[in-house]
Protein backbone atom coordinates (compact mmCIF):
# COMPACT_ATOMS: atom_id res chain seq x y z
CA UNK A 1 0.00 0.00 0.00
CA UNK A 2 1.56 3.18 1.07
CA UNK A 3 1.84 6.75 0.21
CA UNK A 4 1.37 7.58 -3.50
CA UNK A 5 2.02 11.40 -4.17
CA UNK A 6 -0.31 13.21 -7.10
CA UNK A 7 -0.43 16.50 -8.48
CA UNK A 8 -3.62 17.52 -8.46
CA UNK A 9 -6.38 18.63 -5.95
CA UNK A 10 -7.46 16.78 -2.84
CA UNK A 11 -10.93 17.28 -2.57
CA UNK A 12 -11.12 15.95 -6.46
CA UNK A 13 -9.53 12.05 -5.14
CA UNK A 14 -8.47 9.69 -7.59
CA UNK A 15 -9.39 6.08 -7.91
CA UNK A 16 -12.37 4.24 -7.47
CA UNK A 17 -14.19 2.86 -4.10
CA UNK A 18 -14.58 4.89 -0.92
CA UNK A 19 -12.70 7.70 -0.10
CA UNK A 20 -11.70 9.26 2.84
CA UNK A 21 -10.43 13.12 2.40
CA UNK A 22 -8.47 13.93 5.36
CA UNK A 23 -7.40 17.62 6.95
CA UNK A 24 -6.29 18.89 10.11
CA UNK A 25 -8.18 21.62 11.95
CA UNK A 26 -7.55 23.91 14.98
CA UNK A 27 -8.74 23.68 18.32
CA UNK A 28 -10.27 26.73 18.48
CA UNK A 29 -13.35 26.61 15.92
CA UNK A 30 -11.29 29.26 13.48
CA UNK A 31 -12.59 27.49 10.07
CA UNK A 32 -11.82 30.11 7.07
CA UNK A 33 -7.97 29.59 5.61
CA UNK A 34 -5.83 27.32 3.88
CA UNK A 35 -7.16 23.86 2.73
CA UNK A 36 -10.86 24.22 4.55
CA UNK A 37 -11.44 27.09 2.24
CA UNK A 38 -11.29 24.34 -0.91
CA UNK A 39 -13.10 21.57 1.05
CA UNK A 40 -15.84 24.51 1.89
CA UNK A 41 -16.07 25.27 -2.00
CA UNK A 42 -17.00 21.63 -2.59
CA UNK A 43 -19.59 20.53 0.32
CA UNK A 44 -20.98 22.99 3.84
CA UNK A 45 -21.00 19.40 5.42
CA UNK A 46 -17.77 19.59 6.59
CA UNK A 47 -17.60 22.82 8.32
CA UNK A 48 -21.32 22.87 9.59
CA UNK A 49 -20.29 19.87 11.25
CA UNK A 50 -17.34 21.41 12.95
CA UNK A 51 -18.65 25.19 13.82
CA UNK A 52 -21.85 22.75 15.54
CA UNK A 53 -18.52 21.39 17.82
CA UNK A 54 -16.40 24.29 18.47
CA UNK A 55 -17.01 24.53 21.77
CA UNK A 56 -15.88 21.12 22.56
CA UNK A 57 -13.14 20.39 19.95
CA UNK A 58 -10.37 18.79 21.97
CA UNK A 59 -6.94 17.82 20.17
CA UNK A 60 -6.98 14.21 18.83
CA UNK A 61 -10.53 13.98 17.89
CA UNK A 62 -12.11 13.04 14.18
CA UNK A 63 -15.00 13.46 13.00
CA UNK A 64 -16.08 11.87 10.09
CA UNK A 65 -18.88 13.59 7.62
CA UNK A 66 -20.40 11.73 4.73
CA UNK A 67 -20.46 14.37 1.75
CA UNK A 68 -21.12 12.48 -1.05
CA UNK A 69 -22.21 8.34 -1.64
CA UNK A 70 -19.02 7.20 -1.65
CA UNK A 71 -16.69 10.39 -0.29
CA UNK A 72 -15.89 10.96 3.47
CA UNK A 73 -14.45 14.36 4.58
CA UNK A 74 -12.47 13.71 8.15
CA UNK A 75 -12.22 16.70 10.32
CA UNK A 76 -8.90 15.84 12.53
CA UNK A 77 -8.29 17.93 15.32
CA UNK A 78 -4.75 18.34 15.59
CA UNK A 79 -3.41 21.84 15.98
CA UNK A 80 -3.65 23.65 18.62
CA UNK A 81 -4.60 27.39 17.66
CA UNK A 82 -3.75 29.41 14.98
CA UNK A 83 -0.54 31.06 15.65
CA UNK A 84 2.68 30.29 16.15
CA UNK A 85 4.11 31.23 19.73
CA UNK A 86 7.66 30.93 21.09
CA UNK A 87 8.52 28.93 17.60
CA UNK A 88 6.18 26.80 18.76
CA UNK A 89 3.64 26.10 15.55
CA UNK A 90 -0.08 24.90 16.15
CA UNK A 91 0.77 21.63 14.95
CA UNK A 92 0.67 19.06 17.60
CA UNK A 93 2.57 15.61 16.55
CA UNK A 94 0.79 13.73 18.98
CA UNK A 95 -2.35 14.83 18.39
CA UNK A 96 -2.07 14.29 14.66
CA UNK A 97 -0.62 10.29 15.68
CA UNK A 98 -4.00 9.85 17.54
CA UNK A 99 -5.94 11.25 15.00
CA UNK A 100 -4.41 9.06 12.24
CA UNK A 101 -5.02 5.50 14.27
CA UNK A 102 -9.05 6.92 14.51
CA UNK A 103 -8.54 7.91 10.89
CA UNK A 104 -6.90 4.11 10.34
CA UNK A 105 -9.94 2.54 12.10
CA UNK A 106 -12.66 3.94 9.56
CA UNK A 107 -10.94 3.59 6.59
CA UNK A 108 -10.65 0.05 7.40
CA UNK A 109 -14.22 0.41 8.44
CA UNK A 110 -15.12 1.96 5.12
CA UNK A 111 -12.09 0.18 3.01
CA UNK A 112 -11.42 3.31 1.83
CA UNK A 113 -8.66 4.85 0.51
CA UNK A 114 -6.88 7.90 1.91
CA UNK A 115 -6.14 11.44 0.15
CA UNK A 116 -4.81 14.44 1.91
CA UNK A 117 -2.63 17.44 0.98
CA UNK A 118 0.44 17.45 3.16
CA UNK A 119 -1.24 17.87 6.31
CA UNK A 120 -0.12 19.95 8.83
CA UNK A 121 2.80 21.70 6.59
CA UNK A 122 1.00 24.77 5.92
CA UNK A 123 -1.10 27.57 7.98
CA UNK A 124 -0.17 24.53 10.94
CA UNK A 125 3.75 24.96 10.53
CA UNK A 126 4.26 21.43 10.62
CA UNK A 127 7.37 19.77 8.82
CA UNK A 128 6.76 17.27 5.82
CA UNK A 129 9.41 15.01 7.13
CA UNK A 130 7.90 14.75 10.65
CA UNK A 131 4.01 13.81 8.95
CA UNK A 132 4.82 11.60 6.98
CA UNK A 133 6.39 9.26 9.56
CA UNK A 134 3.09 9.20 11.30
CA UNK A 135 1.06 8.27 8.53
CA UNK A 136 3.49 5.70 7.18
CA UNK A 137 2.90 4.47 11.08
CA UNK A 138 -0.71 5.17 11.45
CA UNK A 139 -1.59 3.86 7.96
CA UNK A 140 0.66 1.02 7.03
CA UNK A 141 -2.01 -1.18 5.26
CA UNK A 142 -4.24 1.63 3.97
CA UNK A 143 -3.68 3.16 -0.04
CA UNK A 144 -2.95 6.66 0.99
CA UNK A 145 -2.73 9.60 -2.10
CA UNK A 146 -0.97 13.05 -1.06
CA UNK A 147 -1.91 15.85 -3.25
CA UNK A 148 0.08 18.44 -4.07
CA UNK A 149 -1.22 21.60 -6.21
CA UNK A 150 0.02 22.06 -9.93
CA UNK A 151 2.62 25.01 -10.34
Amino acid sequence: MGIQYVTGDATDPVGVGNKIIAHICNDVGAWGAGFVLAISEQWPQPKVEYLKSRRSLSLGAVSIIQVEPSIWVANMIAQRGIHTFADVPPIRYDALKKCLGSLAVEARKLQATVHMPRIGCGLAGGKWESVEPLIRVALPNTEVFVYDLPR
